[in-house]
């Protein structure tokens, strides 16, 4: 095949993974922007496979890797939606280490043959290649381990005296020998090793000092570097496909992390290397804080009787796997032609769109899920707030105590609604090691139990069945 075949590929390849892209923006073109990315790859790898200079007796190793990615990656589609942003975090490692493999290899292939194909730019070039590849590779392990709440990873914040000042130390190291590289690779390539161990340790320390709070983030940073190391993979072996898709990557990637940090009132600075979500617990025990409860049947009533109710979920939700009961609640409301509005924040869950997708697994209309900034003004009106398993992100905290780590960070101000409905197994708090004032308010009423089984019984007594 002549080489503007492989080129056209390459091209309707861009088209559609931009195209998947786009169409990811909603609920209702999703499954086609997933079609879009998978057509664009198999396109890619039939172009690859057509390229003049590929010998036949590669393919056999193509299709042996191909072998391998099948049998590890079909496994890891069959996860709970609870599980999808370590799942996400497992994607990016392997990105990661595909560009630092790839990286390594053609090092050492060129300096095998004498080195002259790699000028200063593609030494330049694959030096970020690795350095990013390898260090997003641990990171994103790390990420995804924390995320699991492994125990030999814990998800708190692990830090110590001059942390920063380490971690920096290291990366400029790496740089260092980036730079005398580029300078002359063939005289300092024992040094190429030293860029390979570093990158591999700064991934792991660059996590270990930020809190579980944070990981939604994290996880958005990392698909930024794995996408800028396949951009840098693309320029080291002149591939424009490459080029393209990891540009679109990484861009996506830090362009959800803007919004994420925007809607934490974070700067990347602060989430990298700010050692958020330390458990911070003197001020609370000092205090004498009541707590007042209700049953599923107390909720259903205050419920029945309300104009419009707004529903803020979170993580617990997940966990509890109670999208299908809360939609459950969702009829049965409507049924009495009462309002009822989702409100999602952009950090809910464990990474971006989480709630939106457990939502959307359950057929919530998608026009009831309004956005934070939406759904404010909105609350002073709002009869009741049904808050299930949601935590820091309607901590009022956040916006009345400066002493508080989350201070500042937007939250859905759900202690503005008439009456707030806070569906909880216990008191312990949340993800970020906090205590949520909200749980303490007047107007607060704390269902506690299973998420699932607190949405079912309400949805059995608004249904009219009072059997227990």
């Amino acid at each position: 095949m002549s080489d503007p075949v492989v080129q056209l590929a390459y091209l309707v390849s861009t088209g559609l993974f931009i195209f998947a892209l786009k169409w990811m923006n909603h609920p209702e073109t999703a499954r086609r922007a997933v079609l879009s990315g998978v057509a664009a790859m198999a396109l890619a790898i039939i172009g690859t496979c057509l390229s003049p200079g590929l010998i036949s007796s590669h393919f056999k190793y193509i299709a042996l890797a191909a072998i391998i990615g099948t049998v590890i990656g079909v496994p890891l589609s069959w996860v709970p939606l609870t599980a999808v942003p370590q799942r996400t975090a497992l994607s990016h490692a392997f990105g990661g280490l595909a560009a630092g493999l790839v990286g390594v290899a053609e090092f050492y292939k060129q300096h095998a043959e004498g080195g002259h194909a790699l000028g200063r730019f593609e030494t330049s070039a694959l030096c970020a290649e690795v350095l990013l590849g390898f260090l997003t590779f641990t990171g994103s392990l790390m990420a995804a381990g924390k995320l699991q709440e492994l125990k030999f990873i814990p998800s708190r914040p692990v830090t110590y005296k001059g942390q920063n000042v380490v971690n920096l130390s290291l990366l400029g190291i790496a740089v260092f020998c980036c730079v005398l590289l580029v300078i002359d690779g063939a005289r300092f390539q024992h040094l190429f090793p030293v860029v390979v161990i570093l990158a591999l340790l700064f991934g792991v320390l660059l996590i270990i000092p930020i809190g579980g709070a944070d990981m939604p983030t994290v996880i958005s940073l990392l698909n930024s570097y794995a996408g800028l190391s396949a951009v840098a993979m693309g320029f080291v072996m002149g591939n424009k496909l490459l080029i393209t898709a990891g540009a679109l990557d990484g861009s996506s990637g830090l362009i959800l992390s803007i919004i994420m940090c925007k809607a934490m009132n974070r700067s990347f600075a602060n989430v990298l290397f700010g050692a958020f979500g330390k458990v911070q617990r003197a001020e609370a025990a000092a205090e004498n804080k009541i707590i007042r409860s209700a049953t599923p049947r107390d909720a259903a009533e205050l419920m029945e009787n309300a104009s419009l109710v707004v529903i803020v979920p979170g993580y617990g939700m997940a966990v509890a796997q109670a999208q299908h009961r809360v939609r459950e609640v969702y009829d049965q409301l409507t049924k009495r032609g009462i309002r009822v509005k989702f409100g999602i924040h952009p950090v809910a869950g464990r990474m971006p769109g989480h709630m939106n997708v457990l939502l959307a697994e359950a057929d919530i209309p998608y026009e009831d899920l309004v956005e934070m900034d939406e759904i404010n003004p909105e609350m002073p009106q709002c009869d009741i707030c049904l808050v299930i398993g949601a935590n820091d992100v309607v901590n009022p905290a956040a916006r009345d105590n400066p002493k508080s780590p989350i201070y500042g960070m937007p939250i859905i101000e759900a202690d503005k609604a008439k009456v707030i409905l806070a569906v909880k197994r216990s008191m312990n708090p949340g993800f970020a090691g906090i205590e949520n004032d909200l749980y303490y308010n007047e107007k607060t009423l704390m269902v506690f139990g299973d998420a699932k089984a607190v949405a079912g019984e309400i949805a059995k007594h608004l249904a009219g069945d009072s059997s227990e």
